[in-house]
């Protein structure tokens, strides 16, 4: 016993032991004054007099939702008059990166918001312009009418080594300017709803109110936006996922010029290789990202790539894990020529492909009509698409949406759980994911919905009470 302990200790020794944790306070009192918190109003549709003397009964079997709020008008006793005026708010954080006014936050905080404020850190109070937001990365860009704001600059996210301290500020449950540190965890994370984000992991404790707040080295330049966690009940566990700032520059540039973000579309579906099939397709070990579907008349379909090929690097980059590759395509701007090293049943292949451009899912600032995925602020859950691979090998039932994340304490507590599939809500089909963010649109907070939920084959419908925020 004492050989082994010999025998180890050198080694544990070796480890580059710091003296002390690092000090904060001068550098979160430098970077605080950039922070802000973001609260959004989105405003319901006023309900007519003769709908509010409806029986309640009769209001649930018409969908009509319950109003608890009233406007001060004097017209209120008019027979069908507008009298009520519901609304809902919510809330996060974000950042200021020019001394004019743009301030970053997540695509999830102001998503569907009728109006937007931004609070900074002096406390005074600006109404915000939505210059575009983006549901893919999960970034928005906002416009306030100030001059000779502080600002924070923004770092590598690439230069990013586990292990590293950052930090982050925020408003957590809307206590403004909260301070917590942590290290990063892992790098390149994915995310079914954000497949295009290399998601940076820390151990940083994040909870509701953070999103859209800076992640920041010990320089104080911004490396991540925060984004989301991974949480049975909503709360922080330690696990928190931000987006790099890399990632984020070049979506917060498309949308301050052109109000939405354009991105590369290869036209495949991948899968990643295991070690049996590594084997079975000739590759010296598990790596790379394995075709396992091509659309036709895509950019991979006309350059010749088929099913079962292995796409090994991406100009020069590597692939690791097969989630290493949407970033990268979509990144990468369209009618772009991009070489791709790839691997057919044991003889390496080079080719070059001409990306098409990805069907947008940015949301202008005019464009109403635009869906995405995303958090629910009513519902309080994240949903994701189902494609089309996802539904062949897990023999999942045609339609409906995936659920990535339960936030809702109330749905987690009527059963919800990650993984099951939503395919009605209320008494409205889900057919994709465009048909349920329609349906969520009609449900108020503090509205009792009921979802009918698919898991392991087996249907079943649950109801719980939305959250009033």
């Amino acid at each position: 016993m004492l050989l082994v302990f010999l025998f180890l200790f050198p080694v544990v020794s070796n480890a580059v032991v710091s003296p002390g944790l690092p000090d904060f306070t001068d550098l979160v009192e430098e970077v605080s004054p950039a922070v802000v918190s973001v609260t959004v109003t989105l405003y319901g549709e006023p309900a007519s007099r003769g709908q509010e003397e409806m029986p309640e009964i009769f209001k649930r079997f018409f969908n009509i939702p319950e109003h608890r709020g009233r406007d001060a008008d004097p017209r209120q006793g008019q027979p069908g008059q507008q009298r009520f005026r519901p609304q809902r708010q919510g809330g996060g954080s974000g950042f200021i990166i020019s001394a004019n006014g743009y301030v970053v936050t997540n695509h999830h905080v102001v998503e569907n918001a009728d109006k937007i404020v931004v609070k900074l850190a002096d406390n005074r109070e600006f109404e915000a312009k939505l210059v575009g937001s983006d549901a893919l990365s999960d970034i928005a860009l906002l416009k306030i009418d100030a001059s000779n704001l502080p600002i924070l600059s923004l770092g590598d996210s690439d230069e990013l080594k586990r292990g590293q301290w950052v930090i982050a500020i925020g408003s957590p449950f809307s206590f403004e300017q909260s301070v917590t540190a942590g290290i990063v965890s892992a790098k390149g994370r994915a995310n079914g709803a954000q497949q295009y984000v290399p998601f940076i992991q820390t151990d940083v404790a994040i909870n509701r109110g953070n999103s859209g707040g800076p992640l920041l080295n010990l320089k104080g330049e911004v490396v991540g936006v925060n984004s989301w966690i991974l949480s049975s009940g909503g709360g922080y566990i330690g696990l928190s996922f931000s987006i790099p700032v890399n990632v984020a520059s070049q979506t917060i540039e498309q949308l301050r010029d052109h109000g939405k973000v354009s991105r590369g579309l290869l036209g495949v579906g991948i899968e990643g290789v295991q070690t049996e099939l590594a084997e079975v397709l000739k590759l010296d070990r598990p790596r790379g990202a394995l075709i396992n579907r091509i659309e036709d008349g895509s950019a991979a379909d006309r350059a010749g790539l088929e099913v079962g090929d292995v796409i090994l690097e991406f100009n020069g980059q590597p692939i690791e894990r097969f989630s290493e590759l949407p970033p990268l395509v979509g990144a990468t701007p369209p009618n772009t020529k991009i070489q791709l090293l790839y691997n057919r049943w044991g003889k390496h292949k080079k080719l070059y492909v001409k990306l098409d451009e990805l069907p947008t899912d940015s949301v202008a600032a005019e464009d109403d009509a635009a869906t995405g995925t995303g958090l629910s602020n009513t519902l309080g859950l994240m949903v994701s698409g189902i494609d089309e691979n996802l539904r062949r090998q897990g023999g999942l039932p045609k339609g409906g949406v995936l659920v990535a994340e339960v936030e809702s304490e109330a749905a987690w507590r009527a059963g919800i759980r990650q993984g099951d599939i939503i395919m009605r809500v209320n008494q409205g089909k889900v057919s994709s994911l465009a048909d349920f963010n329609k349906l969520v649109k009609s449900v108020r907070a503090g509205d009792t919905v009921a979802l009918l939920v698919v898991r392991n084959g087996s249907p079943n419908f649950v109801a719980y009470q939305t959250e009033v925020k």
